[in-house]
């Protein structure tokens, strides 16, 4: 365990409700604040998988001496005002908050009450591409695959807070805004200071790894948020891990236990639940000398990760007929742009539109492991649970 560092005080508080966010406030304090402590409040979501990492990523920020505090944030209807209540005092004192979903109505909602004349994005994926476009161009903030559909009542309600929050979230002549991130920016907002995520703590922390001569896959949440169809994507797991000769098959948090589990029985993969975010696990190895990917956050961060190393990421391109028909006008464009902004990246297109998979044939023998996951899933598995009571966006 290493030294741990200075009192936390209310100088600094950082919110995050994903593994993510939680190892990029790491990032952010290793860069700009080392040796300083700071208060990480985690407003935990319902889903058992992204909880687990959300505890294994807190373990690791006390050992860099930074305090913790573990919210039920959504723990039933009364749990949003008391973690909000119960928040209001440091928020009132916070000099600085580092925060990781702008888009997250949760997070919305807290900005209406610091007074921090210093606020910090970090990485919540690729979804801070969007949300520097957005703020750039003076747009209301919308999560890029919801983008072009009809806001919900619950929109029209939450539409003042959301208003307040990218106010808040503009430079002023009273309020600094810092984005600290390994996505490219296309667009940067006139008085935003931007600082590079080079993952520079991850790799002094962990690694590097031991290198397999296989292939790894890289699972994605697109097919549980609508934008593509189930069994196009199946298809091309299929095709890839058979042309590439992957192995193993690294699943997103959010990904559904019967997804996964028709993914093991139908490409011969096994399907891995990582107790931590993929960075993480790539660095500590063992990882495959080639990691295959669709358009994600990790096209961009798994390069800084291994940096040094002689692993390669190849990224396969999303085709048009593999989107559902309830995808967002604006998701072919943006999937596309993760892609082609990616850097030390193989990029590869699509050879052949796959059609969706013939449930009763299969294309090689199951490999997971036995339970405890109620799929066989290796690490621990997960149901996706409720939005709760103030949902993420």
């Amino acid at each position: 365990m290493r030294p741990r560092a200075g009192n936390a005080g209310p100088h600094t508080l950082a919110f995050v409700e994903s593994p993510v966010q939680l190892l990029n406030v790491l990032e952010w304090a290793h860069a700009h604040a080392p040796g300083v402590g700071l208060t990480l409040v985690v407003l935990s979501p319902l889903d058992p998988m992204t909880r687990g990492q959300l505890r294994r990523m807190s373990d690791l920020a006390r050992d860099e001496g930074h305090e913790v505090r573990w919210e039920e944030a959504r723990g039933g209807p009364l749990a949003p005002f008391q973690t909000i209540g119960g928040l209001t005092g440091l928020l009132r004192r916070a000099r600085r908050v580092v925060l990781g979903d702008p888009f997250s109505r949760y997070v919305q909602l807290l900005l209406t009450i610091t007074h921090a004349r210093d606020l910090v994005v970090v990485d919540d994926g690729t979804a801070t591409m969007e949300f520097v476009g957005q703020l750039a161009r003076g747009e209301r903030l919308v999560r890029w695959h919801r983008k072009g559909g009809r806001p919900g009542p619950r929109d029209v309600i939450f539409a003042p807070v959301s208003a307040s929050a990218r106010r808040r979230l503009t430079p002023s002549g009273s309020r600094r805004i810092e984005i600290f991130s390994s996505m490219p920016m296309e667009e940067t907002p006139a008085g935003v200071t931007v600082g590079a995520n080079t993952f520079a703590w991850t790799r002094a922390r962990f690694g590097p790894p031991r290198i397999t001569k296989g292939a790894d896959m890289v699972g994605t949440s697109l097919v549980e948020t609508g934008v593509v169809d189930d069994g196009r994507y199946l298809e091309a797991v299929r095709a890839l891990a058979k042309t590439h000769g992957a192995t193993r098959y690294f699943a997103h948090r959010r990904e559904s236990t019967d997804k996964l589990h028709r993914l093991a029985v139908e490409t011969g993969l096994e399907i891995v639940r990582p107790e931590l975010p993929l960075e993480l696990i790539a660095r500590r190895g063992p990882i495959g000398r080639t990691i295959l990917s669709f358009p994600s956050t990790v096209v961009h961060t798994l390069p800084l990760a291994l940096s040094g190393t002689e692993v390669r990421v190849a990224v396969c391109d999303i085709d048009p007929a593999w989107l559902t028909e309830n995808a967002s006008p604006r998701a072919q464009g943006f999937l596309s742009g993760v892609t082609g902004t990616a850097r030390d990246v193989h990029r590869l297109s699509p050879t052949a539109t796959p059609k969706p998979a013939d449930p009763t044939e299969s294309a090689g023998t199951a490999s997971f492991t036995a339970p405890p996951g109620p799929a066989g899933l290796t690490g621990p598995a997960a149901t996706p649970g409720a939005a709760g009571a103030v949902a993420a966006g």
